[in-house]
């Protein structure tokens, strides 16, 4: 069906015709929750997405609500594309959050509470537990937590405690004769486990008490002589935002370090509270200068997020998603040797589908081939017990030049990546941070070996972190060439991050800050002139997230002028779909399923002459201006094919897909009867090739 023509007479930065980001997020997470009050969805998993939407919402408080504090205290008029100010936000914030999250205790407490008690699987209030099981907990108590609790009184000798960022808390009503004070503080120790089994139990039976409600059900002990009247859980969520200023930092390591060190005394955002009286959490929002709307009463237990171990560590593989093991593309047959693999012809990876294993292999046999001359890498995240760093320390031990930017930048992971970058450098390898005033996003890794024909360069692209544990849980491609024209452009990319050289036109990538926003806004108007000549138009897009002002503008454009827009937007999006005379020929998806859908996908239909792109970057502002990022394109016939077949697979879903409504909602894609998830069809194919791979093998 043809795309409808319409003549946009308005102006298309109207604030009405953008969604808020704040809000957009929140439907997100929605989105998150929905997977858990989804019946299809094992039950373990289930628990596990119930515990992500609080995870979610604590880096939200900490980072988007906190950041719209400071605005609303230096500049009260500042507003977004969508036209809300601070105070706007903050308000609808507050009310949105407090609808989800009323909706996330009523999917524990009326679904997947009493479906886990029917698999055996129990959580208890500790007072209603069976005396036998009340002493053994009365013996722990005394034993394994009484000694680490510390009561702190508040009153004009002991000022209120410098509490934990997120950190569990008892604020402890007290009375008695001759009393300082009439309040005093527990914190729950971090060290000690936050779910406690029962004792003795075995099999498919577990039930459960939760530690707060221990140590709230023997505070008295602590008190000795006074009377403890109440006590009451509550939880302070602080900003979490770092102010570095790097023209001033002489050492941006350390200066990122010392404002790690003040994260946990940031000024508080969110107050919880459960069963709390009205009197004391007044009293709580006096003490951290809080307004009624930053408190936000929480059901039992609070913070759900203690019971994601549980959803991890349980052995009840008939509660969770069904195992499955990534498909290894190289490797399989006699030649094991990567390097030729790569000079045979670019290889695609679609990760967790297909291992990321390769990639280790890929720097492994890089560190310990003597024909390796170099490797550089890029390094956003990576896991705490990352493979990659003794290898890329293997390699320099060797002699080999080895080069990694590490961004110090990288929120809450930037602890994990001073001490990376701290242990790379003990081992002779040139660590640097990447070009000032701006974070290194970009996923690459270039290796250089001597070859009988002379040097060659080999490089791997892709979209997602070299992560192995998220590699697992996200959806990524990537892929691995030795084109010249590519590898050059690499390598040049890396002489710009790490010297001080200007970064050369490049031949094939597109690169922010410097050319992406430009590049892909003319890729769009490209496709809004082929509209209006009459020739096939379309663009395709997967990201995370779409907020950037003028690119949304140029897609509405794009719908004007007749052009086919298919966005895949995970997350946030600011764009409204389906306005008659603006973005009518626009159509808005999202996915949330068993893996986190993280790639990057671009393509642009060029007249007939398809253009696809994978890419490490977001359409946000961020990304564009504020970071170094890559998108590079897919040429060779067979990715080209296997990325198509990739989009047809993604847009046809009709299970987890959701679509993007003008006023902001979402609604299940349409099925004609035919379930189509497109997570599951892609773990298929992946078996089916496996398959075939060990069928060729034993032949």
């Amino acid at each position: 069906m043809r795309a409808k023509i319409a003549v946009c007479i308005m102006d298309l930065k109207n604030p009405q015709f953008f969604i808020n980001r704040e809000l957009s997020w929140l439907e997100f997470n929605q989105r998150v929750l929905n997977q858990a009050k989804d019946p299809s969805v094992p039950l373990l998993e289930r628990l596990k997405f119930l515990c992500i939407v609080s995870s979610n919402l604590d880096e939200f408080f900490e980072v988007r609500v906190a950041g719209l504090k400071q605005v609303l205290q230096t500049d009260s008029t500042v507003t977004g594309p969508d036209g809300l100010t601070a105070a706007q936000q903050l308000t609808a914030i507050s009310q949105r959050v407090r609808r989800l999250v009323a909706d996330q205790y009523a999917c524990w407490r009326d679904e997947i509470r009493p479906q886990l008690a029917d698999a055996g699987i129990r959580f208890h209030h500790y007072p209603a537990v069976e005396a036998r099981e009340r002493r053994y907990f009365d013996e722990y108590f005394k034993r394994e937590i009484l000694p680490v609790l510390t009561p702190l009184a508040i009153d004009p000798a002991h000022p209120f405690p410098q509490l934990l960022n997120k950190s569990l808390n008892l604020i402890v009503e007290l009375e008695g004769d001759d009393l300082a004070t009439d309040l005093a503080v527990v914190q729950i120790p971090r060290i000690l486990p936050r779910v406690l089994p029962f004792p003795g139990k075995s099999g498919e039976t577990t039930d459960f008490i939760f530690l707060g409600n221990l140590i709230q059900a023997h505070v008295g002990r602590l008190f000795h002589g006074v009377k403890v009247r109440g006590a009451h859980m509550f939880r302070i969520t602080r900003n979490s935002n770092l102010y570095v200023d790097e023209d001033e930092a002489r050492n941006l390591l350390r200066a990122i370090e010392n404002e790690l060190s003040k994260i946990n005394r940031g000024n508080a955002v969110r107050l919880e509270v459960e069963s709390c009286p009205d009197e004391l959490i007044a009293r709580l929002c006096g003490i951290f200068n809080l307004d009624a709307d930053d408190v936000h009463r929480a059901q039992w237990p609070l913070n759900l997020l203690r019971l994601m171990p549980i959803s991890a560590e349980l052995d009840r593989p008939d509660l969770k998603y069904k195992h499955f093991v990534p498909l290894t593309v190289v490797g399989i047959g006699e030649e094991h040797d990567i390097f030729y693999h790569i000079r045979k012809g670019d290889i695609l990876l679609h990760h967790p589908y297909d291992s990321f294993q390769t990639v280790l292999d890929f720097i492994g046999q890089a560190a310990e081939d003597p024909q390796t001359l170099a490797i550089k890498q890029t390094l956003y995240r990576t896991s705490s017990d990352s493979p990659l760093i003794p290898l890329l320390i293997q390699a320099s031990r060797a002699g080999k030049q080895v080069v990694v930017v590490i961004e110090l930048k990288a929120r809450f992971d930037e602890a994990a990546n001073i001490k990376w970058a701290r242990q790379l450098r003990e081992a002779g390898v040139d660590v640097v941070y990447g070009v000032s005033g701006l974070k290194t996003h970009a996923k690459l890794a270039m290796v250089v070996r001597r070859e009988y024909d002379g040097i060659r360069r080999y490089a791997h692209l892709g979209t997602g972190n070299y992560h192995p544990s998220t590699a697992r849980l996200y959806t990524d491609i990537s892929c691995f060439t030795a084109q010249p024209e590519i590898t050059s452009d690499v390598a040049h990319l890396f002489n710009t991050v790490t010297g001080v050289s200007q970064l050369p036109p490049p031949d094939k990538l597109l690169v922010a800050p410097w050319h992406l926003h430009q590049r892909i806004l003319g890729l769009i108007e490209a496709e809004i002139q082929n509209a209006k000549a009459g020739r096939p138009s379309g663009i395709f897009a997967k990201m995370n997230a779409l907020l950037e002002e003028e690119i949304i503008v140029a897609l509405y454009r794009a719908s004007c002028a007749g052009v086919p827009v298919r966005l895949l937007v995970r997350g946030i999006c600011a764009l409204r779909p389906g306005i008659p005379g603006v973005s009518e020929n626009i159509e808005v998806r999202s996915i949330v399923g068993r893996f986190l859908e993280h790639s990057r996908i671009h393509r642009f239909e060029n007249a007939g002459t398809p253009l696809y792109f994978l890419g490490s970057a977001d359409w946000m502002e961020r990304n564009f201006f504020h970071r170094v990022e890559v998108s590079f394109p897919v040429e060779s016939p067979g990715m080209r094919r296997h990325l198509q077949e990739i989009i047809d697979c993604f847009w046809r879903d009709n299970v987890k897909a959701q679509i993007l409504q003008p006023d902001g909602d979402y609604i299940p894609a349409p099925t004609d009867g035919t379930p189509w998830d497109a997570q599951e069809e892609f773990l298929a194919d992946a078996s089916r090739r496996r398959k075939r791979a060990t069928e060729t093998t034993e032949i």
